[in-house]
């Protein structure tokens, strides 16, 4: 499954793509994003009205994407390479930058190429005069637009319904609670990811 969300690293506006390698799967999800409608003879109960005709052989949902959202997938695919090799020397410039401040940066394997859809850091509590959300506070007070990503599924309401409850996943929980994630996309210059720099330096001090 892919996310095109409009800040992921390919948008088409919302939307996503789904990937299979299994044809009866294939062909099941392309019902299901219209409403579960078929116009395949070979797929019908009985016999075909005539040509116009179709049936609604489960229910379905409306998740087509439309042209123009197509269109604009397809014009960051080309230009897929680009986005990724400027989000790595925007990473590198972060890693660089950071690190002789209390924050932990993201970790990448020597073994995978990440797409760096994000660049999240954890605010090392022993080391910063602050916690996460007084430097979240002070950098959105800067103009800064951090974010964090993200939070802990168990925790929210849905789940907790479940019977899912605070500590089931202390690791996550301990992630989430130290994290931010700073601004990265390819259109972010060097003066500006600067600017977010010096604010972040200035909001642990």
């Amino acid at each position: 499954m892919f996310s095109f969300h409009p800040v992921k690293v390919i948008t088409t506006g919302e939307g996503g793509m789904a990937l299979t390698n299994d044809p009866e799967l294939a062909r099941r999800i392309e019902r299901l994003r219209t409403h579960g409608i078929t116009r395949e003879a070979g797929e019908m109960i009985g016999t075909a009205d005539g040509p116009w005709y179709y049936q609604q052989l489960e229910l379905g949902f409306n998740y087509r994407m439309t042209d123009l959202q197509a269109a604009l997938g397809l014009s960051q695919i080309a230009r897929l390479d680009e986005y990724v090799i400027r989000r790595h020397r925007l990473a590198a410039r972060y890693d660089s930058a950071l690190a002789e401040l209390p924050v932990i940066t993201p970790a990448r394997s020597a073994d995978a190429y990440s797409s760096l859809h994000l660049y999240p850091v954890q605010i090392d509590a022993a080391g910063a005069a602050r916690g996460r959300r007084q430097v979240f506070e002070a950098m959105r007070a800067a103009g800064i637009g951090v974010n964090v990503h993200y939070i802990p599924v168990h925790l929210q309401p849905w789940y907790r319904r479940m019977g899912f409850a605070p500590g089931d996943f202390p690791v996550a929980e301990r992630y989430y609670a130290r994290t931010i994630s700073l601004p990265i996309f390819p259109a972010l210059d060097d003066a500006d990811q600067d600017r977010v720099i010096s604010a972040l330096s200035a909001a642990l001090a």
